[in-house]
């Protein structure tokens, strides 16, 4: 019996052992757990911090870190520039070429003036497309504002006019009828559609330029295997790690768009692009993500969205604002009980003035002013624009607010 002691003991002993063990362990457990929940909830405040950060709550310090923001950016790109110089110097150079041909007179300015005019119009179109999808967070529907209301005016110049020969310039500041006489009912919605594919294609194409900086950004964060610092790239990662306990419908639609993308590749990219998707640009963090090739994704973006999409948003406009649904939206209108007439006659006054504007010729008085209908609109324009660029002076100075937050981590962890 005392012989068996000193092994009771030492069995007692490792028993007594292991639950200090698991305590440990759990306590070890517990710290990393309120380490990483404490991390968490700081990184909320921040978040909130920085959302914060706008111009009509601090305006001077949004400005301060605007343009420390913008002189670091024009920093980066001055450098990425430098890197590419053989490109720039290239770009110069024709450039050069092309000033020079411009300044000196012969019989090659009609074709130089003609390629100026050309390619103005579509850089104006390239821009408010990529403008519409980049926007630094938050994008200018320039559809909206611009194209979408050039394809209406020039379907309704196009009926009331029975052509769409319209003189340049001034088209397409201002519109107007050719002089000949056209045949009525000789228009027709293909003929609508080829007057503005030019200006719907290039728009489109801006759109698809301006999917790209999601793209870059996660591929390059994917190669390098650095911590991303873009917020959509840290809530794409958190969305594939909590995948399967997904609930809600966004985030189920998020991950359908990044599996279709994932399975299906290119022909994925073209279903995501063909369609008017807000969600797109999960899209290409998803392409960047998984390392797709870049022409499998630019290409498909390219032809869903400057081919397939804007063919479909064209013809939804052109037959929305052709004469005769025009005329029973009037209608309708003035079916309202009550304020029906009262706001069926601006509608009317609108019209009117419309068609007295594309008939109208150098020297023959000025037409009739505009009802405040389209006083309203181009005001709701400059609110949309100036809007557009206060979100854009927010972005970057909570971008700089961000690299803050980023250096107080790392050099706490240095530490």
């Amino acid at each position: 019996m005392i012989h068996n002691l000193p092994n009771d003991m030492a069995e007692n002993g490792t028993d007594c052992e292991l639950p200090q063990r698991r305590v440990a362990s759990k306590e070890q457990q517990n710290g990393s757990f309120s380490d990483s929940v404490s991390l968490s909830e700081r990184k909320q405040r921040d978040r909130e911090e920085r959302m914060a950060l706008v111009l009509w709550r601090k305006p001077v310090l949004t400005l301060q870190y605007f343009f420390l923001e913008a002189l670091i950016t024009l920093k980066e790109w001055t450098r990425r520039l430098w890197r590419r110089r053989a490109v720039v110097f290239t770009v110069l150079l024709v450039f050069v070429f092309f000033s020079v041909a411009y300044s000196i007179e012969g019989a090659h300015q009609k074709y130089v003036e003609y390629l100026e005019k050309k390619f103005l119009w579509c850089a104006y179109w390239v821009g408010l497309g990529i403008l519409s999808s980049v926007g630094l967070g938050t994008g200018l529907h320039t559809f909206l504002l611009y194209l979408g209301p050039h394809i209406a005016s020039v379907t309704l110049a196009a009926y009331e006019c029975s052509s769409v020969n319209f003189p340049e310039p001034p088209y397409p500041e201002q519109i107007m009828c050719p002089e000949e006489e056209a045949l009525q009912g000789s228009i027709s919605l293909w003929t609508i559609m080829s007057k503005v594919r030019l200006e719907a294609c290039m728009w489109g194409a801006g759109t698809a330029i301006g999917e790209l900086p999601p793209y870059f950004m996660a591929r390059a964060a994917r190669l390098s295997g650095a911590e991303p610092d873009d917020e959509d790239y840290e809530e794409f990662e958190e969305m594939l790690e909590q995948a399967e306990t997904a609930q809600d419908f966004a985030t189920r639609a998020k991950l359908a768009i990044q599996n279709m993308v994932q399975k299906v590749g290119f022909f994925g990219i073209l279903a995501c692009a063909s369609i008017p998707n807000p969600l797109f640009d999960l899209a290409g963090i998803t392409c960047g993500h998984f390392l797709v090739p870049f022409w499998t994704f630019f290409g498909a973006t390219l032809i869903g969205k400057a081919i397939i999409k804007m063919h479909i948003q064209k013809l939804f406009v052109i037959i929305t604002f052709s004469k005769h649904i025009v005329e029973q939206m009037v209608s309708l209108i003035g079916a309202v009980p009550s304020v029906g007439a009262s706001l069926q006659k601006p509608f009317r006054d609108y019209l009117e003035a419309q068609r007295a504007k594309l008939h109208h010729r150098a020297g023959e008085g000025t037409p009739a002013g505009e009802n405040w209908l389209s006083w309203l609109f181009e005001k709701v324009v400059i609110i949309m624009v100036c809007y557009f660029v206060c979100s854009i002076v927010n972005s970057m100075a909570q971008s700089y607010s961000k690299r803050i937050q980023q250096k107080k981590y790392s050099e706490e962890k240095t530490q």
